[in-house]
């Protein structure tokens, strides 16, 4: 399942950087197109949304394949191992239980609802845009299940651990104090 997952990132983290690079260079021409050519071209506007929503939501499943999500430990770090570890564990599945029914199962009924309503300047339809949806789900439920395989198994250790002071986000780094004049 290891090698799944690494297999796994390694794709996602190369379809974030193309999605990223798609939606730059999109805009860029956007903007080239209107401000410098003077004509606007009539597909940017709907290709930059339809880069942006499978670039939002497969950046959040990888993100959450990695763990660098945004948590909140502080209560949960203070109890015993075993209890933490229990904690844990509940809210990956409180996580995969939303992931199911909201990203997938709905994500998936609004894509076909959406299926046949074309997209007025590009060759795709609503509905292709909202399948990032159950797509995105899918990936966030698998991670939530090899977490919570991990965190029975003893292989994962309920929350992230720092390796050095380097990787302390930046809220908690010093604010800065104003240069004195020499």
């Amino acid at each position: 399942m290891d090698s799944v997952k690494k297999a796994l990132d390694r794709a996602l983290y190369w379809i974030v950087v193309v999605l990223f690079a798609m939606l730059v260079l999109i805009v860029v021409w956007q903007i080239v197109s209107r401000q410098v050519l003077g004509a606007p071209a009539s597909w940017t506007d709907e290709g930059a949304r339809l880069t942006f929503v499978w670039l939002g939501l497969f950046a959040a499943a990888f993100v959450f394949g990695e763990r660098g999500h945004i948590a909140v430990e502080f209560v949960a770090r203070k109890l015993p191992g075993r209890s933490e570890r229990a904690l844990a564990v509940v809210v990956q599945l409180i996580t995969l239980a939303f992931t199911v029914v909201v990203l997938i199962w709905g994500g998936g009924r609004a894509a076909s609802n959406a299926w046949l309503q074309n997209l007025s300047a590009l060759p795709f339809t609503l509905g292709q845009m909202y399948l990032a949806l159950p797509v995105a789900g899918t990936l966030i439920a698998f991670y939530s299940l090899y977490y919570v395989a991990g965190l029975l198994r003893g292989t994962h250790g309920p929350y992230v651990e720092l390796e050095d002071e380097s990787e302390v986000v930046a809220a908690t780094v010093e604010p800065l104090t104003p240069r004195k004049e020499a």
